[in-house]
């Protein structure tokens, strides 16, 4: 399956949804590029923190980053940010433009642009000076923003971040250290990210945090009372946090709460921006919010939240995570919300259709490489008469449908010891086909009754509201999702969404 997303019909789509909702105030989760959406929908000094973890290859080598447009500075394929940001006619372009407009981010563009050539790594940096400026803008004045990075970029970006917010604004370089394989045999391991902490006035908001005490203080103060140091200690507060943080490790295949998505960073570490940055009932922004983490804390510490994110598994992914969290005050801009809208999807981004017709119903799209997926393109966990979770299993058709795709299904949820399989296709099922999935018999809960094996719905059905029948439908999207195993436990050998 090949296709290009089309960023001009999210635009549109947004900008039509956005006049039907004029005056939304609250969550919103926005589809589309992030600079259109903040240019033309966030207010200006209506958001009291940003957290950005603008999608950069960590892994890659400095040779294939710095690499030059025609290869002459590597033999390998410019693949570090291949996806979005490589040196061309558009980076060229936003670089001038970005210029032309003059001021310290217009020096240090064409400073890095004497330093750097026509690199991957200028247009990054071109691609981030807009949105920085962006960022700053909807910021109030008692605002922050915390810029996760690696050290590949980190002193490129506190470069930028100076120009946007000036020098004086910085607070403070944050290293997040934590354990992981892969270390090399010429070099120390790299294992920790930078996270810059700008604010934008002299009177932002930050609530110190805490941590435990090392063990060596806590024994000192049995020893000698609670002054330490000539400082009075508060033992059960803890003591106050610096900025490098080790008490939380990266997320690895184990860890509960991973989804599978490359550049998911634990809860732990946004509770604690979170709560540092963004005072009770303020508005936390994510401009590249990926598989949704700082949506989901915000949600949890009852902060207003804004998401913006280009892809439809993002998207996908978050109304997945908001479901399971019971989630239903929010607005999405930019989806499909009518058939046509569905088609246009379909045709310019297949697999965005995929992702996004999974979000109709909370549904998680499936760990695997494209291709990889043996007849599952998503799944939904829940509870009846046990404490057991059961499983949906979800298949999704953007062409014409067969009656063998039906029996594919069945053969599928045989396979996975599933309860009930779903079927949603762009186009009307086939009688046929309808015939064959009514064949396929009944799921039993004791406590909620029988409910069909085999479900065929469609995009234009779930458009207009119907759900899949299932155990404990209820909730804002129809159904109980119960938190799903992790990748590695339901295919341990599939690689992860890249």
């Amino acid at each position: 399956m090949t296709g290009q997303a089309c960023p001009d019909c999210s635009a549109e789509r947004v900008s039509r949804q956005a006049r039907e909702y004029p005056g939304v105030a609250g969550n919103a989760l926005y589809y589309g590029d992030n600079l259109d959406v903040l240019r033309r929908y966030v207010k200006d000094e209506t958001v009291d923190l940003v957290y950005l973890d603008p999608p950069f290859n960590s892994n890659a080598t400095y040779s294939v980053l710095f690499a030059h447009a025609d290869g002459s500075r590597s033999s390998a394929q410019i693949k570090a940010f291949e996806d979005t940001w490589h040196w061309d006619q558009a980076a060229a372009e936003s670089f001038r433009e970005t210029v032309r407009h003059g001021g310290r981010v217009a020096e240090a563009l064409t400073a890095f642009q004497t330093l750097l050539g026509p690199s991957t790594m200028l247009a990054y940096l071109t691609m981030m000076a807009p949105r920085l400026a962006q960022l700053h803008r909807v910021l109030k004045p008692t605002g922050s923003i915390y810029l996760h990075c690696d050290p590949t970029a980190s002193h490129y970006l506190k470069l930028l971040m100076d120009a946007v917010f000036g020098p004086e604004r910085f607070e403070n370089e944050i290293v997040w250290g934590y354990r992981g394989g892969g270390v090399s045999k010429k070099r120390f391991g790299r294992k920790h990210d930078i996270v810059l902490f700008y604010s934008k006035g002299d009177e932002h908001y930050f609530e110190p945090q805490y941590t435990s005490y090392s063990p060596e203080t806590l024994k000192r103060v049995q020893k000698k009372g609670l002054r330490v140091n000539r400082t009075e200690i508060d033992v059960s507060r803890g003591a106050h946090l610096q900025d490098w943080w080790t008490d939380f490790n990266s997320l690895q295949t184990y860890s509960p709460e991973r989804l599978g998505y490359p550049t998911q960073k634990p809860e732990a570490l946004l509770n604690r921006i979170v709560t540092a940055s963004c005072p009770p009932g303020g508005t936390v922004l994510d401009p590249f919010c990926g598989c949704g983490t700082t949506i989901a804390v915000a949600e949890r510490l009852k902060r207003h939240w804004i998401g913006i994110d280009l892809t439809a598994l993002a998207i996908s992914l978050i109304k997945s995570r908001l479901t399971a969290a019971g989630a239903s005050d929010y607005k999405v801009f930019g989806e499909p919300t009518t058939a046509d809208d569905a088609v246009e999807l379909a045709k310019s981004d297949p697999y965005g259709f995929q992702w996004w017709s999974l979000g109709l119903i909370g549904a998680r799209p499936a760990e695997g490489k494209k291709g990889a997926d043996h007849g599952i393109d998503g799944r939904l966990f829940f509870f009846d008469d046990d404490a057991n979770s059961k499983q949906v299993i979800v298949s999704v058709k953007a062409g014409k449908v067969q009656v063998s795709h039906v029996r594919d299904l069945v053969g599928v949820l045989d396979r996975e010891k599933a309860q009930i399989g779903v079927l949603i296709s762009l186009n009307e099922p086939t009688g046929p086909m309808r015939s064959e999935a009514a064949s396929g018999g009944f799921y039993g809960s004791r406590l909620f009754g029988q409910f069909p094996r085999v479900q065929l719905l469609t995009v234009a059905e779930l458009l207009a509201g119907q759900t899949i029948k299932m155990p404990n439908a209820g909730n804002a999207q129809g159904m109980t999702v119960a938190l799903p195993p992790t990748p590695e436990e339901v295919h341990p050998g599939q690689m992860t969404l890249g």
